[in-house]
């Protein structure tokens, strides 16, 4: 739901920081992906779902398992539709945890999957997840995995305004 945008970001900070090892400071970051979980989640025919477990008392959540479907990906010969699911946000409330509330939620999100066609789940795996994804059927890949990362000033340059041509 729409409305769970402030604690879904919330508990993302939770996991960004068990997953560095340093607090997550806060910054805009935190109201872009409060305001992009609150329009995708209100899309019609959502390629995001949020699957959550409300706290006691319901004025915050326990837990939360966040996934895409990515449909913009070509298909090849183990799966012709091309849609992969990617979870990038499992998170428990440090008060809440050791009682399966991360494994409901991802639970749910993986019949999301499902129900959607997607035959391949992908994430990143903290130590602390590993064991609960590897029950759950997930299991390391030989992917070599690589990432670029622009610097702030650089990434909203429109195409056309860098002086390459990039025309074939």
């Amino acid at each position: 739901m729409p409305s769970d945008a402030d604690e879904l970001v919330r508990l993302r900070g939770l996991m960004l920081a068990g997953m560095s090892g340093v607090p997550t400071p806060p910054g805009r970051w935190q109201d872009v992906a409060r305001d992009n979980l609150r329009a995708w989640l209100a899309e019609p025919d959502p390629w995001l779902a949020a699957f959550v477990v409300d706290a006691p008392g319901g004025a915050s959540l326990a837990a939360c398992a966040v996934g895409t479907v990515e449909r913009r990906r070509l298909g090849g010969p183990d799966d012709p539709s091309g849609l992969v699911g990617y979870v990038f946000n499992v998170s428990t409330d440090p008060a809440y945890r050791r009682r399966g509330h991360s494994r409901a939620c991802l639970t749910a999100l993986l019949a999301w999957f499902r129900h959607r066609g997607v035959r391949r789940v992908d994430l990143r795996a903290s130590a602390a997840g590993r064991p609960l994804y590897r029950a759950l059927g997930f299991r390391e890949t030989a992917d070599p995995a690589m990432r670029l990362t622009f610097p702030a000033e650089e990434s909203f340059i429109p195409l056309g305004e860098t002086g390459n041509d990039l025309s074939v």
